[in-house]
C-alpha cells in the first residue's frame, strides 16, 4: 500500500488517540467549568501545567497515557502519600517543585518563571477562591487558573458533597483539559455502576457505627473523621460516625469517650510514608507491614485494646489515597462496605475493582492491597 500524506496523517492521529496524546487538530480555544463552578477559557489544550495539588496527577493518569509529560511544576507532593506511585506517575519526566503542603510555600514568581499555560489549584492552596490574590495576579499576566477541588477545611459552612456528583464533575473538567471525553465518560459510567451495585447490597439495613480515624499515629490520639468527605463516603458504605462527632472535617475525641461509646468497627488511616508511626499502607507496600502498624496502634495506645471495636476484633486500616483521590473513592466504599456488612458483601471483591481500574484506565498500575485488617 502506498503511504500517502493523508494516510500518514490519519495514522498519526489514530495513534495519538490510542496512546492518550492529542492531535494537532485539537489545538483550538476551549472553555472549561472547574470544580468551583468558574468558567475558564483557554486558547488551546494545555501543554505546560502546574499542579498546586500534586495528587491531581493520578486523576490525569486515568485519562492520559503519560500525564507528567504535560506537567512542568507541582506542589504538595507528599500528599500523594506513596513514593512508589509518585515515581511511576512521573515516568522519568523532570517536574519542578513549586511549593510544599501549604499556600505560604508557593511563590508567585516561581510559578510565572515556569511559563505555564495552565495552573490547577484547590480551595486549600488558594483559600480565597477566584478572588485570591495569587489567582488575580496570574490572571493579570495571562495565565489561566482552574480549581480541581473547591472544598477545604479552612472554609466554614461548606455544603456536604455528593461524592458521585463530585467525581462526575471532576472527570468532565479533566476531560476537557486533556481532550479525553470518551475515556472520562467510560470511567464515570464504571464508577456509577459499581457504586449502585455496592449500595444495593445493604439497602434498608441499619448503618454500622464506626470510629473512622483521619490521622492514626501513636503519639496523637484520637482524631475522628468529621461529617464531610470521609463520612460522606462512610455513609455510602453503610456506616455512620460516632454520635459525638459534630465537626465538619475532623474532631479530637477523648479516649474516655471512645471507651464508653458503643461502636462496631474501627478504621485507621495509613499511608505510604512513615510519620508518627502511621500504619504503612499504600501502593507496593508489604501487607504485613500494614497489619503490624495496626497492631502497634492497639498495643501502644493506653487502654486502646478495650475499645468495643477492638474487643470485637473489627480493626482495619485504609490508604489515605482512597479518600483524597476522587476516582479511587469507589475502592474506599467497596472495601469499607465489605468490612461493615460482611454478610451482604460476601461476594464483593474490591481487589477486582482495582484490577479493572488498572486494566482499563490507569496509565500506570496502582499496586494493592490498599487496605489491611487484624
Amino acid at each position: 500500500m502506498t503511504l500517502t500524506r493523508r494516510r500518514f496523517c490519519t495514522s498519526i492521529a489514530a495513534a495519538g488517540i490510542l496512546s492518550g496524546t492529542r492531535p494537532a487538530a485539537a489545538e483550538q480555544p476551549l472553555t472549561v467549568t472547574d470544580m468551583a463552578g468558574r468558567e475558564v477559557r483557554l486558547p488551546a489544550l494545555p501543554r505546560r501545567i502546574i499542579l498546586l495539588e500534586a495528587h491531581d496527577l493520578l486523576t490525569m493518569s486515568l485519562l492520559h497515557a503519560d500525564p507528567a509529560s504535560l506537567v512542568v511544576g507541582w506542589a504538595a507532593v507528599d500528599r500523594i502519600d506513596s513514593e512508589r506511585l509518585q515515581e511511576r506517575l512521573l515516568n522519568g519526566h523532570p517536574v519542578s517543585t513549586v511549593g510544599k503542603q501549604s499556600p505560604d510555600t508557593v511563590s508567585l514568581e516561581g510559578l510565572i518563571g515556569l511559563a505555564p499555560d495552565l495552573i490547577v489549584t484547590t480551595a486549600f492552596m488558594t483559600p480565597q477562591g477566584g478572588a485570591d490574590p495569587m489567582v488575580e495576579r496570574l490572571k493579570q499576566v495571562g495565565i489561566p487558573v482552574v480549581f480541581s477541588d473547591a472544598s477545604s477545611n479552612t472554609i466554614a459552612g461548606a455544603q456536604t458533597a455528593d461524592p458521585a456528583s463530585e467525581l462526575k464533575n471532576s472527570m468532565k473538567m479533566w476531560s476537557v483539559l486533556l481532550g479525553a471525553s470518551a475515556k472520562a465518560d467510560a470511567f464515570v459510567s464504571f464508577f456509577e455502576r459499581e457504586l449502585a451495585g455496592i449500595t444495593a447490597r445493604f439497602a434498608g439495613t441499619t448503618p454500622v457505627t464506626t470510629y473512622l480515624e483521619v490521622q492514626s499515629t501513636l503519639d496523637d490520639c484520637c482524631w475522628a473523621a468529621g461529617r464531610k468527605v470521609w463520612s460522606d463516603l462512610l455513609a455510602l458504605a453503610g456506616g455512620q460516625p460516632l454520635p459525638g462527632v459534630t465537626a465538619p472535617w475532623f474532631e479530637k475525641l477523648s479516649l474516655e469517650y471512645l471507651l464508653s461509646t458503643p461502636h462496631d468497627v474501627y478504621i485507621a488511616s495509613g499511608g505510604g510514608w512513615a510519620s508518627g508511626s502511621r500504619p504503612a499502607i499504600g501502593p507496593g507496600i508489604d501487607p504485613a507491614l500494614g497489619r503490624q502498624g495496626l497492631q502497634r496502634l492497639i498495643d501502644g495506645r493506653p487502654a486502646f485494646d478495650h475499645l468495643p471495636s477492638v474487643r470485637a476484633k473489627r480493626v482495619h486500616g485504609i490508604w489515605t489515597g482512597l479518600i483524597t483521590n476522587l476516582p479511587l473513592n469507589i475502592l474506599f466504599v467497596a472495601q469499607t462496605a465489605k468490612w461493615l456488612h460482611p454478610e451482604q458483601c460476601v461476594d464483593l471483591d474490591p481487589a477486582a475493582i482495582l484490577d479493572r481500574i488498572n486494566r482499563e484506565f490507569a496509565a500506570f498500575p496502582i499496586e494493592g492491597p490498599l487496605w489491611a485488617s487484624i
